[in-house]
């Protein structure tokens, strides 16, 4: 019994002094998930993310030396670098697992120097696409080198954003406002919010009406749109036009007239890329672009699946649709098993996008055998949601077209024509494992048995009002799908883009939709207007592309960097000395006077918009916000602005008459008026329609809908006053 414990002990010894090898990743739910992968003579160390950079104090750029950077240990990081230094000189073998993509190239080169200084132990470098065991241990098995271009390209585009960055946020104090900052892909990004932003307040809708109508046969009831009214297509401006075409065919006799069937071939989706997978998880399940990648990042990090830890796709920041050979055996394996009649007899070939650098596969679930059903019990409602679709979008691009049938039948009234249409899924192929198709998707309208010639009996009819729509403003999902079409950005910086706008309040989110702030526009305007050769989608996607043409070794990254410093240098100078201030704008003096004090209130900018205040501050500190429109009431002189009601804090708009006037308003009015009544417009906001433009007065129709006449503006309660 002794003896057995000695050796346990002996045993325990000897593992302590075998040689221990240091793998190092960026965040600790990776290392935890590998570590339990690689077992004992393994230690596995996160460095979280970048732990030596350039200083955020200044531009550390040295312009007149080939634009050698200035690298220090990031602040806070200096404790977290001994350390990993520490274990690499216990280590016989030190492997750099960071992210295989640029920015994990520079963290595994910085941290190579690093560390180098402190061991004798070789420093490889390690790639892979997934966390599994097998795709772990083949890395380990054959560790590489630091690939010095690939380094070059991130240090290429850390340096011209720090150039531009540092040269266009001092400019910004001294013409806009101190604190504000510009950057390079950011600022393209917000003119593009900015300029749909001009034409959606330019856009004035126009009325228009549309005619539906019921019709029978025997006990089913259809309802179909009109399409043709003597032998025209219908341009019906008013209501009076649709009651005439109403009166004139109300009695007539009605007969099928030609009825067709047409079958569609609906192909499958290749798998996701980064920006097919942040547009689909906005439209379908509603997430943010930052949201999506937060929660693939802990997919592809991993979780625990009842005992064992697991990551469920593969690196998530990809412009590639490519699948491996072992991933596709495996999808059509599964295929095969559980749909044989959809399995196509080869396997289906994506084409890589023009473009794309294609370092990765597409995103894809890990093990095709994890199906959403069988590890639903161990995500969260929003990792399951995501890694659905994920899971969905993978199997389904290797299996069968799908095919439609959709019937259409024409209904003759006198000289009116209406047309009713049905869809239907006749072949589900591919669609068998998309279990988010709704019912909707899978069948539209329901006809019953039809023959031209016969004739069939008319019921109500339905006169709609419209307003034509206009261009609608950007969503996470769209100003992806336009950064990418454009070539701006790349997968790992589409979310960061939007955030970052978001955090320095140039951009607010309202129902899902991107909204530039005044302080965006502002900026927005003064760096297009000096500096349109920097701040347009060209430029950023040149840049682009000589950043692949740098990680391919094609071009020398100081030659990138000095072909454009100089002449951008020359003109931040030009522009500094010949572009006026607006400071004296945003501080602009008002004939309001201050309820305190006495003095002039002036029109400032602040972070969340332009607001009043008493120029006695800092001794008064009084502040109001910013009239926004002229009372509409009768005989009334006030002006309408923000307020916020006591309990909630719930914005409205009412009179600074008040308690005299008690007009009240729940939405902002914008800065037009209504061509029939006069009364202020604000913007709506419903499913249906998207966003609209109506009247605020309740006794004019001006794009009013049938659900703002039951939400008419009243006075708030009691209770919610200020």
């Amino acid at each position: 019994m002794a003896k057995t414990e000695a050796k346990k002990n002996a045993e325990k010894k000897s593992a302590k002094k075998s040689p221990q090898t240091l793998v190092i990743v960026e965040s600790p739910a990776k290392a935890h998930t590998i570590e339990k992968y690689l077992g004992t003579g393994y230690t596995v160390k996160a460095s979280m993310g970048h732990l030596i950079d350039l200083p955020k104090s200044r531009i550390a750029i040295d312009t007149e030396n080939n634009f050698e950077p200035e690298y220090i240990t990031v602040r806070g990081k200096a404790k977290l670098l001994k350390e990993l230094q520490k274990d690499a000189k216990k280590s016989s073998l030190v492997l750099l697992a960071s992210d295989n993509d640029r920015e994990g190239e520079a963290i595994a080169w910085h941290l190579n120097r690093a560390l180098k200084e402190k061991t004798e132990a070789p420093i490889r470098r390690i790639v892979f696409n997934e966390i599994t065991p097998i795709a772990i241990k083949e890395a380990v098995q054959h560790p590489g080198e630091i690939i010095e271009s690939k380094v070059n390209a991130q240090k290429a585009r850390r340096i011209l954003d720090r150039l531009v960055g540092y040269n266009l946020s001092p400019l910004l104090w001294a013409k806009v406002k101190n604190g504000l900052s510009a950057g390079r892909v950011q600022s393209v990004a917000l003119r593009l919010i900015c300029e749909r932003e001009v034409e959606v307040e330019n856009f004035m809708p126009e009325e228009y009406w549309s005619l539906a109508a019921d019709f029978s046969k025997g006990k089913t009831t259809f309802t179909a749109q009109l399409v043709s009214y003597k032998g025209e297509k219908p341009d019906l401006k008013s209501e009076t036009q649709v009651n005439e075409i109403i009166e004139q065919i109300k009695n007539a006799e009605c007969k099928v007239g030609t009825i067709k069937s047409t079958d569609k071939v609906v192909r499958p989706k290749p798998p996701f890329t980064t920006s097919k997978l942040q547009q689909a998880a906005a439209n379908r399940l509603g997430f943010t672009s930052r949201k999506t990648m937060q929660i693939a990042q802990q997919l592809y990090e991993g979780v625990n699946i009842g005992e064992n830890r697991v990551g469920l796709i593969t690196y998530m920041r990809t412009d590639s649709v490519r699948i491996s050979q072992t991933a596709l055996t495996e999808i059509r394996e599964w295929i095969e098993k559980n749909h044989p009649e959809d399995l196509p007899p080869e396997a289906i070939e994506y084409s890589v996008g023009k473009g794309a650098q294609d370092a990765h596969e597409g995103i894809r679930p890990t093990y095709v055998s994890y199906t959403p059903e069988s590890v639903k019990d161990f995500l969260t409602r929003d990792q399951l949601r995501l890694y659905t679709i994920i899971w969905e979008r993978l199997v389904s691009s290797q299996m069968n077209n799908a095919k439609t049938r959709t019937t259409s039948a024409e209904i003759i009234a006198g000289d009116a024509v209406f047309r009713v249409s049905a869809s239907k899924i006749v072949e589900k192929g591919f669609y068998k494992v998309i279990r988010l198709l709704s019912s909707k998707e899978e069948a539209q309208g329901n006809l019953p048995a039809l023959k031209e010639g016969e004739v069939i009996t008319s019921g109500k009819f339905y006169p709609e009002q419209h307003f034509t729509q206009g261009p609608a403003r950007y969503t996470d999902a769209s100003i992806v799908k336009t950064l990418e079409e454009r070539g701006i950005g790349r997968p790992s910086t589409y979310a960061p883009i939007i955030s970052v706008l978001l955090d320095r309040y140039y951009v607010t989110r309202s129902n899902k939709q991107l909204v530039p702030t005044q302080l965006g526009k502002m900026i927005s305007k003064i760096l297009v207007e000096s500096f349109p050769d920097v701040i347009n989608e060209s430029f950023t996607a040149q840049v682009e592309n000589d950043l692949d043409k740098v990680e391919q070794d094609d071009l020398v990254w100081t030659d990138m960097i000095g072909g454009f410093y100089g002449p951008f240098k020359k003109h931040v100078e030009e522009v500094t000395e010949t572009t006026e201030s607006v400071k004296g704008f945003l501080d602009e003096a008002t004939d309001k006077i201050c309820d305190k004090c006495g003095k002039p209130m002036v029109k400032k900018l602040g972070r969340f918009g332009f607001f009043l205040a008493c120029s006695g501050f800092p001794e008064c500190h009084n502040t109001k916000s910013v009239p926004l429109a002229k009372c509409p009431m009768p005989n009334c002189s006030g002006e309408i602005v923000a307020r916020k009601t006591k309990g909630r804090g719930k914005e409205f708009y009412g009179c600074t008459n008040y308690p005299e006037c008690t007009f009240i308003s729940h939405f902002k009015p914008i800065d037009q008026y209504c061509p029939k009544c006069g009364w202020f417009l604000v913007e709506k906001y419903d499913k249906k329609n998207g966003a609209y433009k109506s009247c605020i007065n309740p006794d004019c129709d001006y794009l009013h809908s049938a659900e703002d006449e039951e939400k008419k503006s009243a006075p708030i309660a009691a209770e919610e006053k200020i």
